[in-house]
């Protein structure tokens, strides 16, 4: 089944000033923002990679108020970044924390520096963004944070361990700080995505294991990057305002 036409902006974040984090390259985070963006937003992008977060940024035009080189294991290029971010647009409505590292190896074989890599970089990273964003967020007594997770973090998937444990963390972080944050007015919700298809997972992925993936799928293909970043729309706009510590599944995965 082929992918259903690329839907119309309509204007669902009008105003609001979005962060997303690993914005540069073909996936899921240049297509939030770019989604942000045909739904009125303006922009701030940041990736670990200068050069393609320059070209993501010149893509998405003059809605982008700053394009911030950031690697999320450092907490002091997070908060470069958040500055970096505050003093641009004159405020944030929405962080969306969509950094994350995979790789492939089983248990028995992994390293210990392979574990901690993926664990600093999707777990610890995104702690890192969302303490940040919280403390903008609560003074302020508004806010809204979405966090990328995956299905790897209910189902399990041999030699993904490192990588569904930290997108299992990302899960059970969001619903806690969904429970801290409410009372201050701000909402904390994920997605999940099952298969998102773009060229970055293609190169780190065999041909066998995508194919066995879509077999999983109810339509038979995986998801275009942007068919997830609607549902990071949906969540980062007022249309989810009764919404939080919820993870919303993007997928057609059967059993």
């Amino acid at each position: 089944m082929d992918a259903p036409p690329y839907p119309d902006g309509h204007q669902l974040l009008a105003g609001k000033t979005v962060l997303v984090t690993a914005a540069a390259g073909t996936g899921i985070g240049f297509a939030t923002a770019k989604r942000c963006v045909e739904e009125g937003a303006q922009v701030v992008v940041s990736d670990a990679h200068e050069r393609r977060l320059g070209e993501a940024a010149t893509s998405l035009g003059d809605a982008v108020v700053a394009s911030v080189v950031c690697d999320v294991t450092d907490e002091t290029q997070v908060q470069s970044l958040f500055d970096t971010a505050l003093d641009a647009s004159g405020g944030l409505d929405v962080v969306v924390n969509n950094a994350g590292l995979g790789g492939t190896a089983d248990v028995v074989d992994m390293t210990d520096e392979q574990w901690s890599k993926v664990l600093d970089v999707t777990l610890t990273g995104t702690f890192r963004c969302m303490r940040a964003a919280l403390r903008y967020f609560r003074p302020r007594g508004a806010g809204a944070i979405v966090n990328n997770a995956s299905v790897l973090g209910w189902r399990a998937q041999a030699g993904q361990a490192h990588y569904a444990a930290a997108k299992a963390g990302v899960m059970a972080l969001t619903r806690c700080a969904a429970l801290e944050a409410a009372e201050f007015g701000v909402r904390v919700n994920a997605v999940s995505p099952s298969l998102a298809m773009h060229p970055f997972l293609a190169k780190v992925t065999t041909d066998e294991m995508l194919e066995q993936l879509r077999t999983r799928e109810a339509f038979g293909r995986a998801a275009e990057p942007w068919e997830v970043a609607n549902v990071i729309v949906f969540l980062a706009s007022d249309y989810s305002s009764y919404m939080t510590g919820e993870i919303v599944s993007v997928s057609s995965q059967h059993p």
